[in-house]
């Protein structure tokens, strides 16, 4: 069948007169690279997509930089100045081309690159893209490229001693490189250097296609108003052909730049809709470019159909601040994403679908991209389009405040053209955001008075900031989006978490929990229009801990475990939260275990307390979805890819009907959010069950749960618990409406107060991937685990006795191990 497919596609091309196209390109990230320590002339072979860091280690020059405490022995490569070459060869056919172009996806940060030495680029600004028109410079045969990288540090270093007062976020504000390279309280210090993304050659004759932007026009349910917008350099006026897969569109093109427009229709179109909302349909398309029957350029994009819209509205208590998605106001449910490696040429495409695929997994629906970080691969991009992940997206500029100067912000404005034109077209974004944490900062975080600042620096500083996220980069937004695509938000959040006002108005971030100690049931009170930003610490799985650890320093004194914990206080800020809620273990996996139960029990209150605030509350990310390296931080999702009991529980709080107890003075409000487009009827009861499995009170009513709602269809008093020892029941709430269950509870005390007994928990086969968990009596957060890597579809979960838990197991396993919280209280 593929053959006859062959046969058709070449008559077709034969018939039309139409040749291939004359466009093509060769990719220099596979030839033979070598490095050295500049002015060394030490050659070691060398990876290109790559760093430094990676290339010393696969080069045996340096050890492990993520075991024990290597990290501190490895800070001398950040002063360094390193050199990476390689020549390639070039025949007459390309040099015949009428234009060459050598393009660098990314370079890591500060560059000088040489061809057959001859300087053709100064580099500085790792997140742009860098075009340069080589053909004079090329030679038929070998051709040497070098590429010199210079220490960001010393760099950044002297750009600061040329202001006269300091900046708050050090040298790195200096340098458009990713910041956490600098070191976070979650991630280590590795200012590292390299090609970090491809090198390519673009050979290309008569015209090209340089971009296609795509404008929705029209929307509704019978017609789809489309306009693709192509941006066309030739090398001679002229008559053109734009050709969407066969529907062919002419052009009188000029010499130079050109902006033509493709109109199409679609009728009855078929909208993109995020994670639980429905299918993220996307519409594929093909455009060609030809001149005189010969194909110059092709490209092809994906579309996804849907409206956005930021709505912030005045009402009796603020201003609102939620997503209309097609119409429907959606509560964004997620967390915040940060790089996923300290060394990103280490990311995979897998690992970005691995990454997308945590999150719709958890019943997820938005992900914030972190300003601190970097813009991510397309791959990631891509990954949220297809399965329906909305993007939150911060420039990169967090927690600190950034020069002004001319040259600065005509930096940063390339590299918001070189991004926003790479991700506009994606359907997953649904906002850009300005920075993360700079405006708090300043009004704050008393930086004033930390660096002693004068009424002049302050204004400044002050101006500086406006100038960058209330000037340059809206303004480049405005040159580059439709008006029905750009939504901007100057600074994540809008006010301090400190204020009143940041429960009002706006996204609110908040650090009153674990930086402020106050405890969990805080949540239940500060709760904002959009949490866009609250987090705890849970230690990673103990197979992680284990691959950067020795044995012999599992303990929380041990110089290699608290290396790979990067917040000044937070094995002391866990364990007092710990104290609070749980009987503290003294083994150390036990400690581990605990610590995530800990986390997971603390975002649960949060996650829970916001969606029971729908819609005064429209938005819960929290921090933080992953790591960079394996570590003791807020991630639900180890570096390893490992769930944490977090992840666990978000997928539980996430899910799109939710049972919660709001408890009152003297009652219990069982809710029922339902953030479904449908409604459902059914049946709502709940149960108060001791922990051997005996009903001690029930009550049930018929109820609709109508759709895109947050109802009560229950109310437990204090008078309903006359009698009942709390320490020994549990609340149980179901939600029945045909085939679908929902099934949540509620325990009245913490944890350490419980009066757990030893269960007998049983395990049972039903297949090779499945097994079966049952238990005589409660057993409390059940841990699965195995010597043998493996993924449970469920787990840190409650067996209630005469119930039974099916797991699924991502490959079959000999033994499963297990245990409960019983386990840690001896």
């Amino acid at each position: 069948m593929k053959y006859y497919l062959r046969i058709i596609l070449l008559l077709f091309l034969v018939m039309s007169k139409v040749t291939y196209s004359q466009k093509y390109e060769r990719n220099l990230s596979s030839e033979q690279w070598q490095f050295s320590k500049l002015g060394e002339n030490k050659w070691l072979p060398a990876s290109i997509p790559g760093t430094v860091h990676t290339d010393l280690l696969k080069n045996n020059l340096i050890p492990d930089p993520f075991f024990g405490v290597n990290e501190k022995k490895l800070q001398w490569i950040e002063d360094e100045n390193w050199v990476y070459q390689t020549s390639f060869s070039i025949t007459k056919k390309d040099i015949d081309n009428q234009n060459i172009l050598l393009q660098f996806d990314g370079l890591d940060t500060d560059a000088t690159v040489y061809l057959n030495d001859s300087k053709i680029l100064s580099a500085n600004n790792m997140f742009r893209t860098w075009k340069i028109e080589v053909k004079k410079l090329l030679k038929v045969g070998k051709n040497e490229l070098r590429v010199e990288f210079f220490s960001s540090v010393k760099k950044a270093k002297e750009e600061a001693k040329k202001l006269s007062y300091v900046l708050p976020g050090d040298e790195k504000v200096f340098v458009r490189k990713a910041q956490y390279q600098f070191g976070w309280d979650w991630g280590p210090r590795f200012v590292t250097c390299g090609i970090w993304k491809p090198i390519k050659i673009l050979f290309w004759n008569e015209a090209q296609i340089v971009d296609v932007r795509f404008e929705q026009k029209e929307l509704n349910k019978n017609l789809a108003k489309l306009n693709f917008r192509l941006n066309i350099n030739t090398q001679k006026a002229g008559n053109y052909v734009v050709k969407m897969d066969i529907m062919p569109f002419r052009f009188q093109l000029k010499k130079g730049n050109n902006v033509v427009h493709v109109p199409i229709e679609i009728k009855n179109p078929i909208l993109w809709w995020c994670n639980g909302l429905g299918v993220p349909h996307q519409y594929q398309f093909r455009f060609s470019l030809e001149k005189d029957n010969k194909k110059q350029d092709e490209k092809e994009i994906k579309v996804g159909l849907r409206t956005i819209e930021l709505v912030q509205e005045k009402d009796k208590i603020g201003t609102s601040f939620y997503f209309k998605l097609n119409g429907v106001p959606v509560f964004m449910k997620g967390a915040n994403y940060i790089p996923t490696d300290s060394f990103l040429p280490k990311t995979t495409d897998g690992d970005y679908q691995k990454t997308v695929k945590n999150a719709v997994d958890a019943n997820m629906n938005m992900l914030r991209v972190w300003g601190g970080g970097v813009y991510a691969e397309d791959a990631f991009y891509d990954k949220c389009d297809k399965n329906g992940i909305l993007v939150w997206h911060d420039f990169m500029f967090a927690c600190a405040m950034y020069p002004g100067d001319l040259a600065y912000l005509n930096n940063v404005k390339h590299e918001v053209i070189d991004n926003v034109t790479r991700l506009q077209n994606h359907p997953c974004i649904a906002l850009w955001c300005g920075n993360n944490e700079s405006d708090e900062g300043w009004h704050n975080w008393g930086w004033q008075k930390q660096y002693n600042y004068s009424k002049k620096d302050s204004t400044q500083i002050w101006s500086n900031y406006k100038k960058l996220f209330h000037e340059v980069i809206p303004q480049t937004l405005d040159s580059l989006l439709s008006k029905n695509e750009n939504r901007y938000w100057p600074s994540s959040p809008s006010i301090g978490w400190g204020k009143k006002e940041s429960l009002l108005q706006g996204d609110s971030h908040y650090w009153g929990v674990w930086w402020g100690k106050e405890p969990f049931e805080v949540y239940e009170k500060k709760v904002g229009r959009f949490k866009s930003e609250y987090g705890f610490q849970g230690m990673p799985d103990l197979k992680t801990i284990q691959s950067v650890v020795n044995n012999d320093e599992h303990n929380l004194q041990s110089e290699s475990i608290k290396n790979h914990q990067k917040h000044p206080t937070g094995y002391e800020t866990i364990n007092e939260y710990m104290q609070r809620d749980y009987i503290v273990p003294t083994k150390f996996e036990d400690y581990v275990y605990v610590s995530q139960l800990l986390q997971a029990e603390g975002m649960k209150t949060a996650i829970e307390a916001h969606r029971r605030a729908k819609p005064y509350c429209m938005g819960t990310l929290y921090w933080q979805l992953n790591d960079c390296w394996p570590v003791t931080s807020w991630s639900s999702v180890d570096y390893y890819g490992r769930w944490k009991a977090l992840h666990y529980q978000a997928k539980r709080s996430f899910e799109n009907v939710l049972l919660s107890v709001q408890k009152g003075n003297e009652t219990y409000r069982i809710q029922i959010i339902n953030d479904d487009v449908v409604a459902y009827d059914g049946v709502a009861e709940v149960e108060i069950v001791n922990f051997k499995g005996e009903v001690l009170w029930n009550k049930k009513v018929n109820y609709k749960s109508e759709a895109n709602s947050n109802t009560t269809p229950l109310l437990l008093t204090t008078g309903d618990l006359m009698g009942i020892k709390l320490d020994s029941v549990y609340l149980s709430m179901k939600f029945n409406s045909n085939d679908k269950h929902w099934q949540s509870t509620y325990f009245f005390e913490k944890p350490k107060e419980l009066q757990l007994t030893k269960p007998t928990i049983q395990i049972t086969k039903i297949d090779d991937l499945t097994i079966e968990i049952t238990s005589d009596i409660l057993a409390k957060n059940v841990f699965l685990s195995s010597d043998d890597d493996a993924f449970f579809s469920d787990n840190y979960f409650d067996v209630l006795p005469n119930q039974k838990v099916i797991v699924k197991l991502s490959k079959p396993l000999k033994t499963i191990n297990f245990k409960s919280l019983f386990d840690t209280m001896k």
